[in-house]
């Protein structure tokens, strides 16, 4: 088992959740993240004066996969999450020392 963590745009969650149901992934963990990279932040306005935020809004999806078809699914993330602009995200592929359990 590896952990797949898959950091992409907020618009795009969905699409990546969808793709992971179609190679048969039933569970994940899904968290609200801010990311700091290329993109530099944003100009905002607040109350008539503009500031600037550095960390924008990603989201983050966790899952574990099975070893063996670790590359097939990342690239059906990367696939699904990839708009083509900066700030698309990133793929972390983690070991686990656990062996599946079902509880």
């Amino acid at each position: 088992m590896v952990e797949l963590i898959a950091i992409v745009k907020p618009f795009r969650a969905e699409a990546v959740l969808a793709a992971l149901a179609e190679f048969g992934v039933s569970a994940c963990v899904v968290r609200e993240v801010k990311g700091y990279g290329r993109q530099k932040g944003y100009l905002d306005r607040y109350r008539g004066s503009e500031y600037s935020t550095a960390y924008l809004p990603k989201v983050e999806i966790a899952a574990w996969v099975p070893a063996e078809r670790r590359d097939e699914i990342a690239a059906g993330i990367a696939r699904v999450a990839r708009t083509g602009r900066i700030g698309d995200g990133k793929i972390f592929v983690v070991p686990t020392a656990w062996p599946e359990i079902e509880i």
